[in-house]
């Protein structure tokens, strides 16, 4: 570039054309000169030909658009509607603001029913599940599971029981192919030593459909049409020609891929991944059931709490101020009264807490109810807590909770599947030999078809291939046989038998120690049954007794003879004793539905009966014409190759006659002692009666 043009273009930029290891060698021949120098310019464009630096003529030479577009926080394009509970929450009720319009009444089995009714998600608060109700929001929903899950599943397209049984529909294919040829050769084909120039126009149309059974077994019906013109006249009879053929076509295993069981296994472990499906969705449930019940007893044991709470307070306020007035009287002390009002202001905290404790464990219940956190309303519990004593038939109970429980019911689904598995595995170990039966019928003619029938066959001029077809003139068949055996070793074939067989193993193992986890738990449950019976009977006789000693204390110290702190403590005690007496009622009968859910009939128990859901209008008329088919068809016995039962029915759901309690005791509320308990001697049996709230002595 001279420096003249460097002057017209000051700001510009120079190009340099970059060939990477380019070397033009120089002819003496300018055709080859010529050549030379365009290989060049096409090695250097392919080589990288660019600029050493682009310019643009609006560059504002910063990255601040690119930067600030890339690294924005974007929000998706979505718009659902929210639920009512949530558009219309109010504010909170707080101890600040502990305004409501009303309570509501609620029992036990409305709580379940609306939990169940409003349960998308089926929600948990971690009592049997590793999600809880301080977990973060994603921990919440997105590891639970749904009432759709079970659906997903079966319309899995990959590992559907419907994607599995794909693998039986029949299939359709086709092709069109259209190929001219127009080839000069050096010999021909008909005159030897003759330079020839083939010309040809051919046509093919193959259509095809296959459909395999369930042994194995897989049916073909085939057309195959081609219509053909060349200029090989020399031996041709016609011109062109059409040629279409029908086929049959059978393929048989006879050792690999044999029988109704290998060819049906994917379709029963599909069917066994979509009852382990279900098992889980029903595990879910029966969780959420029992997160309702324990947050329903909380709840109802805060109340009652709250209610033990404020009489402690009244009383410390009675209290306090007959310690005030004894001490303007002169016969108490500063140091008295102080401690009066101490012990006011701890009930006060007590019941603040407590109350603040209740509003938590009634948005608990709320939230496993799918309500609203504040509506307005605050629910108290109707039903009751059972006092009576309940009893279980160990070895019922025991062989109950092994049959019924949900856990050894999905890992036995996992033993069967992993049997089905093993079983496909010993099945690639056999050679594949197959059996391939096919029989033709074929036509030829000078045109496919016509509308009407000519007689004429081939070679005839205007004859039909369709004719010739189905007149059956020509049939041909091919037998044989198909032998593939397994690579010499067959070492991928024997690892997965061997891989196969330890899953198994493992899976039993795992059944085995869940069965005596099972057991184990059941066990520790009974023992907190009877442990919170014997707990509720002990702290109803303490409430009873600090009772009377709060009376005997109160009276002794307005009349002068006892002091203040011996009536503050027996105050303490006495609202303790009620607040442990109510904490344990409700763990004893939050023990009933944790013995119910260790057997595995915590929804029975509960009414609960789950099914799956019905089936589409067209399934039903599908399922009508199928059972007309099997009523007027013949059975046909696949023999040892029929496949085994992988079910014993469906699980029975129903309630047993041991649901609902024993009482050995009356439900009514129990009989306080009249006389304390004396500290019973060692080995003397007869101090405990294990059948009452009431622990006495014989005299």
């Amino acid at each position: 570039m001279s420096p003249a043009s460097k002057q017209t273009f000051p700001r510009r930029k120079r190009l340099q054309l970059v060939s990477n290891k380019t070397v033009c060698a120089s002819f003496k021949s300018p055709a080859l000169h010529a050549l030379s120098a365009v290989i060049c310019i096409m090695l250097a464009i392919v080589t990288g030909c660019q600029p050493a630096n682009t310019f643009y003529l609006r560059e504002r030479g910063e990255l601040a658009h690119y930067v600030d577009t890339a690294t924005d926080i974007e929000y998706p394009d979505v718009f659902e509607p929210q639920l009512a509970e949530v558009e219309h929450a109010r504010a909170p009720i707080t101890l600040s603001r502990p305004d409501f319009d009303r309570p509501w009444e609620l029992s036990l089995e409305e709580a379940v029913h609306t939990a169940l009714q409003n349960s998308k998600v089926v929600r948990n608060l971690g009592s049997v599940t590793p999600f809880g109700f301080a977990d973060g929001l994603s921990g919440r929903t997105a590891g639970n599971t749904t009432v759709y899950d079970p659906a997903i599943f079966e319309t899995d397209p990959q590992a559907g029981v419907e994607a599995a049984l794909s693998a039986f529909d029949a299939q359709f294919t086709t092709s069109v192919f259209w190929n001219k040829q127009d080839r000069p050769q050096n010999v021909s084909t008909s005159f030897q030593f003759i330079p020839f120039f083939y010309e040809q126009d051919q046509g093919q149309f193959e259509a095809a459909l296959t459909k395999r059974s369930a042994t194995g077994t897989q049916y073909t019906l085939r057309n195959q049409t081609i219509y053909d013109s060349n200029n090989r006249g020399f031996g041709r009879a016609l011109p062109s020609d059409w040629y279409t053929a029908m086929e049959i076509e059978v393929n048989q295993p006879l050792m690999r891929g044999r029988g109704a069981l290998v060819n049906r296994i994917p379709v029963m472990v599909a069917r066994i991944n979509t009852d382990i499906s279900l098992a889980q969705f029903e595990g879910s449930v029966r969780n959420l059931v029992v997160d309702v019940e324990n947050t329903y007893w909380d709840l109802y044991t805060a109340y009652r709490n709250l209610e033990a709470g404020r009489i402690a307070r009244d009383a410390a306020q009675v209290t306090w101020k007959i310690a005030y007035e004894k001490m303007v009287g002169g016969s108490e002390s500063a140091q008295a009264e102080a401690q009066a009002q101490e012990q006011f202001f701890f009930f006060q905290a007590q019941v603040e807490t407590t109350w603040n404790d209740l509003l938590s464990r009634e948005q608990q219940l709320r939230w496993l109810m799918g309500l609203s956190a504040t509506d307005g309303r605050v629910i108290r519990p109707t039903d009751e807590p059972v006092q009576a004593r309940v009893e279980f038939d160990w070895q019922q109970t025991h062989e109950e909770a092994l049959l019924r429980s949900t856990e050894l019911r999905q890992q036995k689904w996992v033993i069967k599947r992993r049997e089905l598995e093993l079983v496909a595995a010993r099945d690639n170990l056999k050679p594949q030999l197959n059996l391939v039966a096919m029989y033709r019928w074929l036509g030829m003619g000078d045109k496919l078809a016509t509308a009407n029938r000519r007689g004429l066959n081939f070679t005839e001029p205007g004859s039909t291939a369709f004719d010739e077809l189905t007149e059956g003139n020509f049939q041909e068949v091919r037998l044989g046989l198909e032998f593939r055996p397994p690579a010499i070793g067959a070492r991928r074939e024997m690892a997965a038998v061997r891989n196969s067989q330890l899953h198994l193993v493992r899976e039993k193992a795992r059944l085995e120690d869940m069965e005596l986890n099972t057991s184990h738990l059941l066990t520790t449950a009974l023992k907190n049954l009877d442990y919170n019976h014997r707990q509720a009977q002990n702290h109803y006789n303490r409430w009873a007794i600090s009772q009377k000693e709060v009376d005997s204390a109160m009276a002794l110290y307005r009349g002068g003879k006892a002091t203040l702190d011996i009536v503050l403590e027996a105050q303490r005690r006495h609202a303790q004793a009620q607040t442990d007496y109510y904490r344990a009622l409700g763990n004893y009968t939050k023990s009933i539905s944790e013995v119910h859910f260790r057997k595995g009939t915590i929804l029975a128990y509960n009414s609960i009966f789950l099914s799956e859901g019905p089936w589409p209008e067209t399934a039903y008329g599908q399922a009508f014409e199928r059972a007309r088919q099997r009523d007027a068809s013949r059975y046909m016995n696949y023999g040892f190759t029929e496949p085994a039962e992988i079910s014993v029915g469906p699980v029975n759901q129903s309630p047993l006659s041991d649901l609902q309690p024993s009482a050995i005791e009356s439900k009514g509320e129990p009989t306080p002692i009249e006389t304390p308990v004396e500290p019973a001697d060692a080995g003397n049996d007869e101090a405990a009666d294990e059948d009452g709230f009431i622990l006495e002595t014989e005299t």
